[in-house]
């Protein structure tokens, strides 16, 4: 097969999830912010649970800058690493002081505590500010590979793969799409390949498709 142009192959995937809402229930950018830096490592459905009463008792960031870990504990102990996420919501929230100081670039983002690339990429994207990259949480860094739009495993390698592959003006909603895709069609096992849109371009469905086909024909070896 060709080589695959991706700017272009890629488009029937950005039209099935470009308006689709992101997991994190957040009602505002500082919401969304907090529940970024809580969401590392843990499900989106777990923090949308956690964080009600947690918002309740630190509704914005002023709120958020006097508290102090005990406080913060006190709602976040069932959240996975608690410690060093209250310890960096503490030191976001005395450093940005403010909802309406919330950086709005990528480099600021990351130098915040608790926010790497991956996180500055979502709230950007959340937010409807240009892309300065792409999102590659874990459902893109299993299913990239797998289409052969990227290779490996390194969060940092398949984005730059991926900025690479994507024309820029798609970087915004590249990494959410494949993201959904991993979370909906292309699961970890028994992906549903025959539904899913980039089924005529990818790699492992071509494998599969391809490893399916000569099972079937030793078997009908075999008969004759």
């Amino acid at each position: 097969m060709a080589e695959v142009n991706w700017k272009k192959a890629i488009q029937p995937l950005l039209k099935k999830y470009k308006s689709k809402k992101h997991p994190l229930d957040y009602q505002n950018f500082y919401q969304l912010v907090v529940m970024v830096v809580l969401g590392a490592q843990e499900s989106d459905r777990h923090i949308n649970q956690v964080v009600p009463p947690f918002f309740e008792a630190f509704q914005d960031m002023p709120a958020l800058a006097k508290a102090d870990e005990a406080m913060l504990h006190r709602y976040l102990r069932g959240v996975r690493n608690f410690a060093n996420k209250t310890r960096w919501l503490l030191a976001l929230a005395n450093a940005v002081k403010d909802n309406h100081s919330i950086p709005t670039a990528l480099n600021a983002l990351t130098a915040l505590p608790g926010i790497g690339r991956k996180s500055a990429n979502v709230i950007l994207h959340e937010m409807g500010l240009p892309a300065e990259g792409i999102i590659v949480d874990l459902h893109v860094v299993r299913v990239a590979p797998r289409l052969g739009i990227a290779s490996g495993n390194d969060p940092k390698k398949l984005e730059k793969q991926l900025m690479e592959a994507i024309a820029p003006a798609d970087w915004g909603e590249a990494g959410m799409a494949i993201s959904f895709l991993g979370r909906e069609t292309c699961r970890p096992t028994q992906p549903k390949c025959d539904e899913c849109v980039m089924n005529t371009v990818c790699a492992f469905h071509r494998s599969s498709a391809g490893s399916k086909k000569n099972e079937k024909g030793k078997q009908k070896a075999k008969k004759k």
